[in-house]
């Protein structure tokens, strides 16, 4: 069948080819039988990889069950409380294995660490980053960003094909003696996640004079959180989704009906955002939408605004909270985000996207959310760098509720 991942990978291309060019033929009976081959062989790989997994887990425990056991004199499997170690349920967050990471990055030097990967093809050597740290990623990654922390996020293997489940049925009165149609639950829309990688350098000038272990947890944490969650926020809302994430606006299944264009006049009118926008929101998507937009938007155009009656409408704008104030606009929560993700009003030309509604519960980002760092000397700066990886895919499940607002002439 296929020894590593390698293998699968290239079996797996070549007969995509020839399905492509079973498609391009026009044999249909050809084509449906190569898929069905594929699709055997995905189920064939994820079977394997879940044995690996087993098999690697089997010889965990084996290493723990061995470090528990005393040979003391010749008497063997002796264990008492004075030479009894501790069982490591996470190998990955022992203070050994994460001071050996912290030298890994300032030195580059792999003594112990162990490659948790068994299917990686490159011959480069990475290190798991600490348990303790990757979790520390995550958590910083939803506290740091507004976007990232609303999202959807799912784990499915990459080149899957994902349903989104259509269910309208439709009620029918009846007569004495009649019934309604049988009708059927259909799912005719897939979304597919491929695999991009996302990837953030750090250079050894940085972490060089960092000599404890908490120290350098916390600066690898706090760069490593904040570039990663800058770039996944920014491709949420713009990435191209040619080697990045599908952003909101740029998503081609957002139809015209969704894209509204506010002359300045009409962008400074409660009026025209009530006739205009609101008014256009499906009412199965009001509830939990979010408008998006730059700080120089919100306050310079929004807060500023006046209803018919003459009334400043930021007196409803605001909700304070415990730690923060909220933004509010038409009763539903403004996410401020920085002018690179969102043009500013002012700075925006012609037909750019300058405010976004949506639920960004239906925007999906996919990944395992397991990151690995390699390190190696850069020769045009002489420098040493530390770079974390990591894997994710996203796009719009449910593009219906995405209302794209424009400025106009």
């Amino acid at each position: 069948m296929f020894k590593n991942q390698k293998e699968y990978q290239e079996k797996r291309n070549a007969m995509l080819a020839e399905l492509e060019k079973l498609l391009n033929e026009g044999n249909i009976e050809g084509f449906n039988a190569k898929e069905q081959e594929i699709k055997d062989l995905d189920a064939k790989f994820e079977a394997w990889g879940k044995a690996q997994a087993n098999l690697n887990a089997l010889k965990d425990t084996s290493k723990i069950s061995n470090q528990i056991l005393n040979i003391n004199n010749g008497q063997d499997n002796v264990i008492t409380p004075q030479n009894q170690k501790p069982i490591v349920s996470d190998p990955y967050n022992s203070a050994e294995y994460r001071t050996e990471f912290m030298n890994f990055c300032k030195t580059g030097v792999l003594p112990n660490l162990s490659n948790a990967d068994v299917t990686t093809t490159t011959t480069d050597a990475g290190a798991v980053i600490p348990t303790t740290i990757m979790k520390e990623i995550i958590k910083e990654m939803k506290e740091y960003g507004q976007i990232f922390s609303r999202i959807r996020g799912t784990n499915i293997q990459g080149g899957v094909e994902v349903p989104i489940l259509t269910l309208k049925p439709k009620a029918t009165w009846i007569g004495e003696n009649s019934r309604s149609e049988d009708q059927k639950v259909t799912s005719n829309t897939n979304v597919t996640f491929t695999y991009h990688g996302l990837e953030c350098r750090i250079a050894i000038s940085l972490l060089a004079e960092i000599v404890t272990l908490d120290m350098f947890e916390a600066e690898f944490t706090k760069l490593t959180a904040e570039a990663m969650v800058i770039a996944l926020e920014t491709a949420i809302i713009k990435g191209s989704g040619v080697g990045q994430p599908l952003g909101l606006t740029v998503d081609p299944r957002i139809g015209a009906s969704q894209l509204i264009v506010l002359s300045p006049t009409e962008f400074s009118s409660w009026s025209d955002w009530k006739k205009k926008v609101m008014a256009k929101i499906p009412l199965a998507y009001r509830n939990g939408g979010t408008f998006i937009m730059a700080a120089g938007t919100f306050e310079g155009y929004i807060d500023n605004m006046n209803d018919a009656n003459g009334q400043p409408i930021g007196r409803i704008n605001y909700n304070v909270t415990k730690d923060k104030t909220q933004e509010r606009f038409n009763g539903r929560d403004v996410i401020l985000v920085e002018d690179d993700i969102v043009t500013p009003y002012d700075s925006a030309n012609t037909d750019d996207v300058v405010v976004i509604f949506c639920k960004l519960k239906d925007y999906c980002i996919n990944s395992n959310m397991q990151m690995k760092t390699f390190r190696w000397l850069d020769h045009d700066t002489n420098q040493w760098i530390n770079k974390a990886i990591l894997i994710a895919d996203g796009k719009i499940l449910d593009p219906k509720g995405v209302i794209l607002i424009k400025k106009g002439v």
